[in-house]
């Protein structure tokens, strides 16, 4: 009789009588953000500790309690509201009008070697130029109303998008588009169905660049000429010396950045998801 059948029954015998592998402990400061908003309130705390022994001036740096409570009132008038909706309809009108714009535009010179050579001369021109540098001339031409507040917010986001666009495209795999001609397909087709596709993780990420820069641009053009608006708001607050209320708007903007940012991260979570699928 052969020995394999022994073996093989103590060898199980030993599995079975092993300890359960002991499963990695999970430490809370595993967790990203169980580390990102534990920093936030260990800054928070020792301002608000620091200005309490210093003593400084209010004037100078309020208390974040000072802050929450004027953050509160402001919002308690509803003069913040009214200003962070300005500031949001601008920021997004113009944005989306640049996506529009941007997304064509960049399919348009991806696809036309003659297009691609006219408009690379004035990307190569316009992009680097600080848009901030165009407020005056933008005023000159469309006043300090709403169209010079979508113009600006779409300056902000339009290159950045058209420039993805171009690239996202031109990066297609190009058997993927013989192949789609060879199916019949039209032109209009193969952009619809595989270049657009195919430059949708690049154009996201033009995106994620031109909105934060529509944003940017949005609240400078408020502090300047704007009435309305969070820029315009934290403008007159430094002007009378509410530093509470400068501070309290910086909240705002900062939790703008962080909700944009967040929804951003799951979008793009779920176009990585789309195109394995």
């Amino acid at each position: 009789m052969s020995d394999q059948p022994i073996v093989e029954r103590s060898t199980d015998i030993a599995r079975a009588a092993a300890p359960p592998a002991a499963k990695p402990s999970v430490s809370l400061l595993d967790d990203p953000r169980v580390l990102g908003w534990g920093a936030v309130v260990l800054v928070l705390a020792g301002w608000e500790l620091t200005a309490i022994l210093t003593g400084v001036n209010r004037l100078y740096l309020p208390r974040p309690t000072q802050i929450v409570v004027a953050l509160f009132d402001m919002f308690a008038e509803g003069k913040l509201a009214v200003d962070l909706a300005y500031t949001l309809y601008r920021i997004f009108a113009g944005f989306f009008i640049a996506l529009v714009v941007g997304v064509a535009f960049g399919i348009w010179i991806a696809t036309s070697p003659r297009v691609r050579a006219v408009a690379d001369m004035f990307i190569a021109a316009l992009y680097p130029l600080p848009k901030v540098t165009l407020i005056p001339l933008l005023i000159i031409w469309l006043g300090t109303g709403g169209p010079f507040m979508l113009t600006i917010s779409a300056l902000g986001a339009i290159f950045p998008i058209i420039i993805n666009t171009v690239l996202g495209v031109r990066q297609c795999d190009p058997g993927l588009v013989l192949a789609a001609r060879d199916l019949g397909a039209s032109q209009r087709q193969v952009m619809r169905l595989v270049l657009l596709p195919s430059a949708i993780p690049s154009i996201f990420a033009g995106v994620r660049l031109g909105l934060g820069v529509s944003i940017i641009l949005v609240v400078a053009a408020e502090m300047v000429v704007g009435k309305l608006g969070l820029g315009a708001r934290l403008y007159l607050a430094g002007q009378v010396l509410e530093t509470e209320q400068v501070f309290a708007v910086l909240i705002v903007l900062a939790a703008l950045g962080i909700l944009v940012t967040k929804i951003q991260d799951q979008i793009d979570i779920w176009l990585g998801r789309w195109r394995l699928a």
